[in-house]
């Protein structure tokens, strides 16, 4: 069987991932607070520490999964710290522990996300965009694939570009529905921007499909073909929840609420899984009407 090591494993994409992974895999799972992580992921899981990792014999792959979340707390300079080198840091270190590996792990999935290309208006983005916007995710993401990148040259290297992950619980559609479920919900400032998505499963089987796949590497937009603007996301996201959709939260009252991280929301990106589609996925829930049915919620 197979060994996979995953930092990152007890966020909400880790834990719906392991879960899929136990039956075909071996799991180690990389965590700062061990004992947490054993009481969520269970004993079916190894969990290890990022220090007591001195080499990786008898590892068959790598998913870094691992980083703050950027829309948890305001941008402060400590948080943007924190936001960088959480991702960061491993990353560097799980590099370092690839290439000095006598036998080398055959992938290395690294996370990232759309705001690798900074706000893009409604210009379709695929992965070869090289018109970015410099911004603060830019700068995360573009650093944080930058190091992952390195390892290239000692395996092969996937780059995960997320957008928001549609789930049943946890994660930002959480967070999105509070207003919603109080009759309270509509479009975020303009409403034009791109909200590009993804539902859960097809997250996760992208992954999965990229794990699986010798032919892949480099960057992927692990995102739906069809990203929707925030307006015609917020009229399906009332309807199946059967509430009104009559308010617009006026893009001065986010901004005031969430400082410089409200670009998340008040800018997005029209980003396209064009590699993707092209390798051979298919997604399950190519639609927003289809990926919000095939919710609980």
């Amino acid at each position: 069987m197979q060994h996979l090591l995953i930092s990152g494993g007890t966020g909400l994409i880790g834990r719906h991932l392991i879960k899929r992974l136990l039956s075909s895999y071996k799991i180690t799972v990389i965590s700062r607070d061990p004992a947490r992580a054993k009481r969520l992921l269970g004993d079916a899981v190894a969990i290890t520490e990022l220090a007591e990792i001195t080499d990786l014999e008898n590892i068959d792959g790598i998913i870094n999964l691992a980083g703050e979340p950027i829309t948890d707390k305001r941008w402060t300079d400590s948080q943007k710290q924190r936001i960088c080198h959480s991702r960061w840091d491993i990353t560097e270190k799980l590099v370092e522990l690839i290439h000095n590996a006598t036998v080398k792990p055959k992938v290395f999935i690294s996370g990232s996300a759309v705001g690798f290309y900074g706000r893009q208006g409604d210009t379709p983005v695929t992965e070869d965009h090289s018109d970015c916007h410099d911004e603060f995710s830019r700068e995360v993401c573009k650093r944080w694939e930058d190091t992952a990148l390195n390892a290239t040259d000692a395996t092969r290297v996937c780059i995960i570009r997320t957008g928001v992950v549609l789930a049943e619980e946890g994660g930002a559609l959480q967070k999105m529905m509070i207003p919603f479920r109080l009759g309270l919900g509509g479009p975020i400032g303009s409403g034009k921007q791109f909200i590009p998505w993804i539902h859960t499963d097809d997250m996760l089987r992208a992954i999965i499909f990229l794990l699986e796949d010798d032919a892949c590497h480099g960057p992927f937009n692990v995102t739906s073909p069809n990203p929707n603007t925030n307006h015609f996301f917020a009229i399906k996201l009332a309807a199946r929840l059967e509430r009104p959709c009559f308010f617009r939260m006026p893009a001065s009252f986010i901004k005031f609420l969430m400082g410089e991280s409200s670009d998340l929301v008040l800018f997005g990106q029209k980003a396209m899984p064009r590699r993707l589609q092209t390798a051979g996925f298919v997604f399950n829930y190519p639609t927003l009407i289809e990926a919000l049915d095939g919710l609980d919620l």
